[in-house]
């Protein structure tokens, strides 16, 4: 990959923001002619900057009021169960994330429900009924926020770095 530039993390940084922006748009805020800011989004989406382009739905108008962050924690720790319990998860329909963790918990899933008696089922038909599954935590979520993913480590917060 090649290092990222400054007009680089300016154009990941505005389609971050709203990646509806017409290339003459992100060419007037970064500063580039539509050409040369065409060919610089390639490149990122080439090189794998850019994974994708996404509409941000609302969950809550769709008929899903209810989010959940289920922890799961598994039987054995051996590749196949991972693998198994983990194409399962990113199977179901509730399923917004998926995160394969260090630790105490296995997994973490991030679930919409329709309402709790929907969540209920959803937690014993589809988690605790699976063989890999020793156990499960629900929490409720009230409110979240997603942010963008940083694109200038400079810019984080100040850590001492590594010798």
């Amino acid at each position: 990959m090649t290092p990222l530039d400054r007009i680089d993390r300016a154009i990941l940084t505005a389609l971050q923001k709203d990646a509806r922006l017409s290339n003459k748009e992100l060419a007037a805020q970064v500063g580039l002619a539509p050409s040369t800011c065409l060919t610089r989004v390639k490149k990122l989406e080439s090189e794998g900057f850019i994974k994708g382009y996404r509409a941000e739905l609302d969950s809550g108008a769709l008929g899903l009021g209810l989010q959940a962050l289920i922890s799961v924690q598994l039987r054995l720790h051996v590749d196949h169960a991972f693998g198994s319990i983990g194409d399962h998860l990113r199977s179901l329909p509730e399923t917004v994330a998926v995160y394969c963790l260090g630790g105490s918990t296995d997994f973490l899933v991030h679930v919409v429900c329709r309402d709790t008696e929907h969540l209920r089922r959803l937690t014993i038909l589809s988690f605790t009924n699976r063989p890999e599954v020793s156990r499960i935590e629900t929490s409720l979520v009230f409110s979240y926020t997603k942010l963008p993913v940083p694109v200038d480590p400079e810019e984080m917060a100040a850590l001492p770095r590594p010798k």
